[in-house]
């Protein structure tokens, strides 16, 4: 799974932070997300996937996130 951010959509909510602390930050000055790992491992699959649906901006995208049904 690769993590994409759009620094120009974020509006500095911190929701992401929240949900993953050791794949997003913020800046100081304005709040606005900074990715600290691009390629996250597994074990924070569902914590990623959480920031995702709870970015207000849509500022955070999944690519090779394949979500399998059990």
């Amino acid at each position: 799974m690769r993590v994409h951010v759009d620094q120009d959509r974020c509006c500095g909510s911190g929701m992401c932070v929240l949900s993953a602390p050791s794949v997003f930050d913020q800046r100081d000055e304005d709040g606005i997300v900074v990715l600290l790992d691009p390629e996250p491992p597994a074990e924070v699959l569902a914590d990623v996937r959480d920031a995702v649906a709870g970015c207000p901006a849509l500022a955070i995208e999944l690519a090779g996130d394949e979500e399998r049904a059990e």
